[in-house]
């Protein structure tokens, strides 16, 4: 089941057919302590057109992310830190994961909207990540595609400038839907990235879940210890694919993220400090 949420409503398509509802609740939903049975008594109107743009999946939840989860990520972190590489060595070890806060719902792009680089960085790339939807009693309940954007050269002159690297208005994007399951997502699940340039290819990369260290149960687990999240949150799960360090993101990049079963989530790079 897929919702994409849009200015005038939600649609909803299932195995059953589309339906549309113009009175949905995404804060309902993540509150929920059964979603994917309450989404089926308020699915809504069948077959019912719908029109205008997709918007990111939620309305006030969180997005948080988990750092070092890949060890690509890991080698790539340790490449670009002038002092304290063996740091990223030690989190990727540990048994308590890297967690960090990534954005609220107002800095959070759309499938089609622009995503940004700082105007202060010089080395800048997206990151694709599965994003796990987690409702408000810490239960996973459904997955979207995450764009981690994050500035490598304000990382890597210190570890301590993680949030200014990583938060910032367009920093992240989310979509195109909220895929509802009850099941896991396969560890074989591809996940790949293509990045365009005028005309071309200026970036592509695959990995798969497999690859990612720790478990999406672990990561929620350890984030609703000591944290509250009334109308639930999304939590990206890090990245395994890292571009070389001669590549940076440029404005009118365009970036396409592929989630198998999720869909495609497509953003374009604005100028730099634009808003």
């Amino acid at each position: 089941m897929k919702l994409y949420r849009r200015r005038n409503g939600v649609t909803i398509e299932t195995r059953e057919g589309t339906f549309f509802s113009d009175a949905f609740s995404f804060d309902q939903l993540f509150r929920e302590s059964a979603p994917l049975e309450w989404l089926r008594s308020h699915r809504g109107t069948p077959d019912r057109a719908t029109e205008g743009e997709i918007l990111p999946p939620l309305e006030s939840q969180e997005v948080w992310a988990a750092g070092v989860t890949y060890r690509r990520s890991r080698e790539a972190r340790m490449e670009e830190s002038e002092k304290e590489a063996d740091v990223y060595d030690r989190v990727y070890s540990a048994s308590r994961p890297e967690l960090f806060f990534k954005a609220t719902a107002n800095r959070v792009a759309g499938p089609g909207a622009e995503v940004g680089i700082r105007s202060d960085s010089d080395w800048n790339v997206p990151e694709a990540e599965l994003a796990l939807a987690i409702s408000s009693a810490g239960r996973i309940f459904g997955y979207s595609i995450g764009n981690d954007m994050s500035s490598r050269s304000i990382e890597g002159e210190n570890p301590l400038y993680l949030p200014q690297a990583k938060i910032y208005d367009g920093s992240c994007a989310l979509g195109p839907c909220l895929y509802l399951t009850e099941e896991p997502l396969p560890p074989s699940t591809p996940i790949a990235i293509r990045v365009e340039r005028k005309g071309g290819v200026a970036f592509e990369g695959k990995t798969q879940l497999s690859e990612m260290k720790r478990q999406p149960s672990e990561l929620a687990e350890y984030l609703f210890r000591d944290n509250s999240f009334p109308n639930g949150c999304y939590l990206l799960t890090g990245t395994g694919i890292v571009p070389e360090s001669d590549f940076t993101l440029a404005p009118g990049d365009g970036i396409e993220i592929t989630i198998e079963t999720i869909g495609t989530l497509r953003n374009r790079v604005r100028s730099k400090g634009a808003r």
